[in-house]
């Protein structure tokens, strides 16, 4: 999506159907991951966003053929290259992928180099601890003033790490590395999202010896060589609970084709909760407002199985219409209240608080940081001019210009695109009245 500006005449619910390709947090690791195979690599069911395209610029710069038909990537990474660091700079953009290149490159060439990340400013995602995951390997790390080097000099060793937190960044990063280092290695409180779930498949399609244990503890066992895989990726629950609750704050009804129930429970709990209804097809779910007031309710994110924090913010925009108070109190980043401006903007009642307000204490607590919201409604929202912070705040801020009366012009649209494939093109489908500016 090239453009810089939309505008969205709002008031009328949305209708129609649309499919959920593979789930942006799944796609972009697996391409990374066919850096480890041997022999070529296909992944099917890709979606056309930005983040992809940035993945395979920096793939092709390593010298991965890399070929699209249609929704399938093909992947041969046969002739993997060094690459100077001026290309990979003019590839990365503003992606956090780079860092997890790191395990694949110290393999395959023995070293490796990461630009300044960048990524949505929603929280701290510290690289200093992707880093000491790398040196527990035996990565050996130098920071320069224009990015990072790492080299292997003795290769990479299996080793025992112990996560804070069930990082979802750490832990593939720990899988992408693990797979192929001499030995084994232990990773403690892992992630278990499906995504990485999913790279574990992935993983393990290519030969790679991964268990999981019920107490979050991964633990793998090296091998000298992995070959391609063939895979469908997972469907992009982030992008179908953002639809979902479109429709919601719409008063509208879509068909998500290709969202599975599993994956997506603990949001059709909540959803269920605040008045939506829904329909699990054997192809897709069918999300509506079934008429009449919304019902508040009282949401805390967290790591899988919990509600996820990419589904709060399209959220808090239907609980603006919902008939009482609401709370949603964020434990997974510390940042990420920050698109609620704008709905104030918009005639939204949210206030943002310090205190932990939900059941219980956060990591975040006693720390300062805002992040708990008390959305209190009904209210009518109007339309406002809004620039998007961030990919999923930047859709929330969509959502409000569709239930809003009147026109919203929504600037800095393009970072929508780097996680919903065809955007503008599926707003035509859902009916939305609106019109490209630039």
């Amino acid at each position: 999506m090239t453009a810089d500006a939309i505008r969205v005449r709002g008031g009328k619910p949305i209708h129609g159907r649309l499919q959920m390709k593979g789930a942006k947090n799944l796609v972009t690791k697996a391409m990374v991951a066919s850096l480890l195979g041997h022999t070529p690599s296909e992944l099917r069911s890709v979606p056309e966003i930005s983040d992809v395209k940035v993945v395979r610029g920096l793939l092709e710069v390593y010298g991965v053929v890399v070929d699209l038909d249609g929704d399938t990537l093909r992947l041969d990474p046969s002739n993997v290259e060094r690459a100077h660091e001026t290309s990979i700079n003019a590839h990365a953009g503003s992606s956090r992928i780079p860092i997890l290149f790191c395990g694949p490159l110290l393999h395959r060439l023995g070293e490796a180099f990461i630009p300044d990340l960048g990524g949505c400013r929603i929280g701290d995602r510290p690289i200093d601890f992707h880093l000491e995951v790398l040196r527990n390997f035996g990565a050996q790390v130098e920071k320069l003033p224009s990015g990072i080097w790492m080299t292997a000099p003795n290769g990479l060793r299996g080793t025992k790490i112990s996560l804070p937190y069930p990082s979802v960044g750490a832990t593939e990063q720990v899988l992408l590395t693990a797979v192929m280092a001499k030995g084994k290695t232990e990773l403690k409180g892992a992630a278990v999202e499906p995504e990485i779930m999913d790279l574990i498949a992935i993983l393990q399609k290519m030969g790679a010896v991964i268990q999981v244990d019920t107490d979050r503890t991964i633990r793998i066992q090296g091998v000298e060589r992995l070959e391609g895989y063939s895979h469908r990726a997972l469907f992009d629950r982030n992008e179908a609970a953002s639809w979902a609750c479109a429709a919601l704050a719409t008063g509208g009804d879509v068909f998500l084709e290709g969202a599975s129930q599993p994956e997506m429970t603990t949001f059709l709990n909540v959803y269920r909760k605040a008045g939506g209804k829904f329909e699990v097809h054997d192809d897709g779910i069918r999300f509506w407002h079934p008429g009449g007031d919304l019902k508040p309710v009282v949401v805390e994110t967290d790591v899988h199985p919990g509600f996820m924090t990419d589904w709060q913010q399209p959220l808090v925009v239907a609980l603006a219409k919902a008939n009482g108070i609401s709370i949603v109190h964020e434990t997974v980043y510390e940042q990420r209240f920050g698109f609620t401006d704008a709905l104030v903007k918009m005639g939204a009642y949210i206030q943002i608080h310090t205190e932990c307000l939900g059941s219980h204490a956060c990591r975040f607590g006693q720390r300062n940081y805002e992040h708990s919201a008390v959305i209190a409604g009904p209210v009518d929202l109007h339309g406002a001019d809004i620039t998007v912070p961030d990919l999923r705040g930047g859709f929330s801020h969509f959502v409000a210009a569709l239930t809003a009366d009147g026109e919203s012009t929504i600037k800095n649209v393009g970072i929508i695109a780097r996680g919903y494939e065809r955007f503008l093109e599926k707003m035509q489908t859902l009916g939305v009245d609106f019109d490209v500016i630039g």
